[in-house]
C-alpha cells in the first residue's frame, strides 16, 4: 500500500492562503485534523507533492487563534486597531506643534471650566452650560443635569470628550482611515466613563431611586437576569414572543410560487379587482429577514403595494448554515434574482417588471441589472433601490471596521464554521450607536427598571440571519474593499459588467440618518447611472426610514428627478434646492411606479402546487 497523500488541491490552497475560496472548493478538508507526526517515510519538513506540511499547520493554528480571539472582540481585529495606534501615537509624538496645541487647549478648557464653576456658586446654580452636548447627544437633555453637582460633572466630560476629539484629529501624517478608527475608538472608550452610565453621576437615576426607595434598581437586577439568562440560551429579547410570523407580522395573505436551495418567492394575493400590468419583484437584503418590509397590517409596505394595485412578488431567502458556507454572491445573483424572474416569466409571461432592492438586496439588484442590460436581455420596466449603494468609497463609519486586516480577522473568523453569526454582525452596528443601543439602554433598563415596550420593528431586529462565508468574502472584498462594481471591474460570467449600461428608469431612497448606507453614498447613483434618476430623500434611519407607512407623525422627505442629459447637482446644492415635503414617501414611489406602469388588468391567481403552501412560508420560520 502506498504512503503518498492526496496532493492539495488548488482549491484547499487557496482556501489556506486567505484567498477567497473557488465555487466548488473542498473546504470542509481544511478543518479535518491534520497530523502532528509524518507518516512513515516522510521528512517532517515536506511532503511528497513538495508542499510545506509545517505552512499548512501555522495556517490553521492562526485561522483557529484569530477565530478565537474574535469571540471576545465582537469580530474587531485588534490588529487593525493596533495599526491605527501606532501610527496616531508615533506622529503625535514627533509633532511637537500638535503637543502644545493641545497642552494650550488643555488649559483653556480648565480655566472655562473653573470659570463655570465660580459662576454657578455665584448663581446659585443657575448658569447655563460652558459647552453643549452634540446635536444628536441625549444624554444629557433632562433638566436635572442643570443642577449642582451634576451640572459641574457633566460639563467636565464634555470638555474631556471636545480634548480628545481634538487630540485624535488633525495630526499631520496619520491616514485618514487610522485618524478615523482612533478618534472612533477614543470616543467609544470615553462613552464607557459617561457619569449617565453610573447610579452616583446621574440625577435621573437618583430621582427614582429616591422616589421608588430603591424598587427600580430591584426591577433593573430582574431585568439583567432575565436578558442574560435569554442570551446564553439563545433565545430573543423579552416581548419577541408576542409577534409572531405569519400571525401579526410576515401576515400579508399570499402563496409560495417557487422554492429551490436558497430562495422562496412569494406571491400575494391581490385586494383590488384590477392589477396594474407590470408586477413588482422586491429583492430584500439576506443580513434580514423580508419582512422588514411586511411587517404588522398598518405599516407593511407590501400591503400598501397591493392595494395600491400592483401584483407584488418577493423573495424570501434560506437563512445559511455551515453547509451553505460556499454559497457566492453569484450565486444569491442566480438562485435569487434570476431563479426569480424566470418563475415570474412563467406565471406572467411576455411582461416587463419593477425591480426592487433594499440594502444589499438593492446591491444584487444593480449588478443582475447590469448583466441583463449587457446581454441585451432587460426584463426591467424600472428600478428602485431603497438605502442601496453601488459605490462604496464612502460608505460611512462602517469603513472603519473595513481594511484588507479587518477582512482577512473576519474571514479567519467565518472560515471556521463557515458563516458569519447575527452575534458577529452585531458588535460592529452596536458599536456605530453605542449610546442609543447599549449605554442608554442599560441605564433605562437595569437603573431605572424600566422596559421599553417591544415593537414589531424591534421584534424583527432580534430575528436574526447568518451570511455565508464565500459570499460575504466576496462581497467585502470585490465591493467594499476594490469597488469593483463601480469602477466596471466586477465579473459575471466570466466578463466585467457595467452600471451604465443600465437603461430603465431609476427610483432611489436615501433616509437621512442612515449609518449603513449614507444617503450620500447612495446619492451617487447620479453620477454612475446613464439613464434617468428620482433620487428621495426621507427622515429616519435605515430601517425605520425605509418603514415610514402613511399617517406616521413627523415624517418628511424631499424628491426630484434628474434626466440622463441634466447637469450634476451635489448633495448639499440638491438638499438646498429641493423642497422639503411633509408625511410619507410611500404615495410618492407609488404614482412614479403608476406613471410607468401599463393598463390595468384583471387580477392575477395566485394559484400554485399545494405542497409549496401559504406565505410567509417555510424559509422565514428557520432558525
Amino acid at each position: 500500500m502506498s504512503n503518498a497523500e492526496p496532493a492539495e488541491t488548488t482549491a484547499d490552497k487557496q482556501a489556506l492562503s486567505g484567498g477567497t475560496p473557488p465555487k466548488g472548493a473542498n473546504l470542509p478538508s481544511l478543518i479535518a485534523p491534520i497530523p502532528l507526526v509524518p507518516k512513515s517515510g516522510f521528512a517532517p519538513w515536506a511532503s511528497e507533492d513538495g508542499s510545506d506540511p509545517s505552512q499548512e499547520m501555522a495556517d490553521v493554528l492562526d485561522r483557529s487563534i484569530n477565530y478565537a480571539v474574535s469571540r471576545l472582540t465582537l469580530g474587531l481585529s485588534p490588529a487593525a486597531l493596533t495599526e491605527a495606534y501606532f501610527d496616531w501615537a508615533t506622529h503625535l509624538a514627533s509633532a511637537p506643534g500638535k503637543q502644545l496645541q493641545l497642552v494650550h487647549k488643555s488649559l483653556r478648557k480648565s480655566i472655562r471650566l473653573t470659570h463655570y464653576m465660580f459662576t454657578c456658586a455665584l448663581m446659585n446654580g443657575a448658569s447655563g452650560r460652558c459647552i453643549e452636548p452634540l446635536p444628536n447627544d441625549r444624554r444629557f437633555s433632562d433638566e436635572s443635569w442643570n443642577n449642582w453637582p451634576f451640572n459641574i460633572i457633566h460639563q467636565a466630560f464634555l470638555l474631556q470628550q471636545q480634548w480628545w476629539h481634538n487630540a485624535t484629529t488633525d495630526v499631520r501624517g496619520v491616514t485618514q482611515r487610522h485618524e478615523r478608527q482612533v478618534e472612533f475608538t477614543a470616543r467609544q472608550l470615553l462613552d464607557v466613563f459617561s457619569p449617565a452610565n453610573f447610579p452616583l453621576t446621574n440625577p435621573e437615576i437618583l430621582h427614582k431611586t429616591f422616589t421608588e426607595g430603591g424598587l427600580n434598581l430591584v426591577r433593573g437586577y430582574w431585568n439583567f437576569i432575565e436578558d442574560w439568562e435569554r442570551s446564553i440560551n439563545g433565545r430573543p429579547p423579552a416581548g419577541t414572543e408576542n409577534f409572531k410570523v405569519g400571525v401579526n407580522v410576515a401576515a400579508t395573505p399570499g402563496k409560495v410560487v417557487f422554492r429551490n436551495e436558497l430562495i422562496e418567492l412569494i406571491q400575494y394575493e391581490p385586494t383590488t379587482d384590477k392589477v396594474r400590468k407590470e408586477p413588482i419583484l422586491i429583492t430584500p437584503a439576506w443580513i434580514m429577514k423580508y419582512y422588514i418590509l411586511d411587517l404588522s397590517p398598518h405599516n407593511s409596505l407590501v400591503r400598501y403595494l397591493v392595494d395600491q394595485g400592483f401584483t407584488v412578488f418577493m423573495i424570501s431567502w434560506k437563512n445559511p448554515t455551515s453547509k451553505d458556507r460556499n454559497l457566492g454572491l453569484d450565486d444569491y445573483r442566480t438562485l435569487g434574482i434570476e431563479a426569480a424572474l424566470s418563475a415570474i416569466g412563467e406565471r406572467i409571461p411576455d411582461t416587463k417588471v419593477h425591480g426592487v432592492g433594499y440594502c444589499l438586496g438593492g446591491t444584487l439588484l444593480s449588478i443582475a441589472a447590469s448583466a441583463r442590460a449587457r446581454n441585451n436581455h432587460d426584463p426591467f420596466k424600472s428600478l428602485t433601490f431603497l438605502a442601496a449603494q453601488v459605490d462604496f468609497t464612502e460608505p460611512g463609519e462602517l469603513s472603519l471596521f473595513i481594511d484588507e486586516s479587518q477582512v482577512s480577522f473576519l474571514e479567519d473568523m467565518m472560515w471556521q464554521q463557515g458563516y458569519l453569526d447575527a452575534q458577529q454582525m452585531s458588535g460592529a452596528f452596536q458599536l456605530l450607536r453605542s449610546n442609543d443601543l447599549i449605554w442608554s439602554r442599560m441605564v433605562h433598563d437595569y437603573m431605572m427598571g424600566e422596559r421599553a415596550p417591544m415593537i414589531d420593528l424591534m421584534a424583527w431586529n432580534a430575528d436574526s440571519t447568518r451570511l455565508p462565508y464565500r459570499m460575504h468574502s466576496e462581497y467585502l472584498r470585490h465591493l467594499y474593499l476594490d469597488n469593483d462594481l463601480a469602477t466596471g471591474r466586477y465579473r459575471v460570467d466570466g466578463r466585467p459588467i457595467a452600471l451604465t449600461d443600465i437603461r430603465a428608469p431609476v427610483f432611489a431612497v436615501g433616509t437621512e440618518h442612515d449609518h449603513v448606507a449614507p444617503w450620500r453614498s447612495v446619492y451617487k447613483l447620479h453620477l454612475i447611472l446613464d439613464t434617468d434618476v428620482t433620487f428621495l430623500l426621507t427622515s429616519g434611519g435605515h430601517n425605520a426610514g425605509i418603514v415610514s407607512e402613511p399617517g406616521h407623525a413627523r415624517r418628511h422627505y424631499r424628491v426630484r428627478t434628474k434626466s440622463e442629459l441634466a447637469l450634476y447637482a451635489d448633495p448639499e446644492t440638491w438638499v438646498q434646492e429641493t423642497q422639503e415635503r411633509p408625511g410619507s414617501w410611500w404615495p410618492e414611489w407609488s404614482r412614479w411606479l403608476t406613471e410607468r406602469s401599463g393598463p390595468l388588468q384583471p387580477a392575477r391567481s395566485t394559484a400554485t402546487s399545494p405542497e409549496l403552501g401559504p406565505a410567509p412560508g417555510h424559509y422565514v420560520t428557520m432558525d
